[in-house]
This record gives C-alpha cells, sequence and structure tokens, in this order.
C-alpha cells in the first residue's frame, strides 16, 4: 500500500536568508537507467517557497522491519531537487528523504555569481546521505 509525504522548498541567498522570488524550482524522482521522474517544476514566490509537493513514499507499514521497503532497504522515497535564477549558482540537492505522512522542508541557498558567468558555468551539488533507521 503506497503513502504520501510532503516536500516543501525555500529558496534564499546570504546567511540572512533573503527570499529569492521568481526561482525555478525542479523536483524529480530518480528513476531506473539514470531517468528522472519529473515531479513538479514551479517558480518561488515573494518569500520564496514552492507550493507543497505530494510525492509518494513507502507505506508506515512497511518501515516496520530493519530491511525498510522491499527491493531498497529503505522506509522513505527519495527526490533531487533543483534550484536556478538568473545572477545566481545553480544548486541541485540530491537524495531529499520523503517520510509518509512528513512534511519535508528544503532550504536552498543560492549563492551570486561573478559578473559575466552564467549558473550553467557554476553550480553547487550537494549529496544528502541515506538515514540508517
Amino acid at each position: 500500500m503506497q503513502a504520501t509525504g510532503t516536500l516543501s522548498v525555500r529558496v534564499y541567498t546570504s546567511q540572512a536568508q533573503i527570499p529569492l522570488e521568481g526561482a525555478t524550482v525542479v523536483v524529480a524522482a530518480p528513476g531506473e537507467e539514470g531517468k528522472y521522474k519529473l515531479l513538479s517544476i514551479q517558480n518561488t514566490d515573494s518569500s520564496g517557497q514552492i507550493c507543497p509537493v505530494t510525492i509518494d513514499a513507502p507505506a508506515l507499514g512497511e518501515s516496520t522491519s530493519p530491511g525498510g521497503l522491499p527491493g531498497t532497504g529503505r522506509p522513505f522515497a527519495l527526490c533531487d531537487v533543483w534550484a536556478e535564477q538568473p545572477g545566481y549558482a545553480m544548486l541541485q540537492v540530491a537524495g531529499v528523504q520523503i517520510f509518509p505522512d512528513v512534511e519535508t522542508l528544503q532550504a536552498m541557498e543560492l549563492i551570486p555569481l561573478p559578473q559575466g558567468l552564467c549558473s550553467l558555468q557554476q553550480r553547487d551539488e550537494r549529496d544528502i546521505p541515506s538515514q540508517s533507521l
């Protein structure tokens, strides 16, 4: 039986966490043979947030054993999140963990680019290691 979790994303810049309006946020689930399943493409609002994205996750009953979800060994779903805004380095966060009936908040800090560079020339990648539950 399948359940769902929710992903909320907040995009900002600087240590003061100034929201970035109009940033493009892409949410995708890793699939077979290195392909991704597109789950959402949205632009951030004036508070730097997107509308929450509902993502399929394993049911709570499937996480009662140490092995987790059959075939994957984990009691959560995974997704990757990309955020970009002109004038800022693109940020990719891989391995965001989505648990059933839980809202996951992914904060994404975009770094301003030096004059003359585009986000495709400079980007930041982060990988979230899986929790050992």
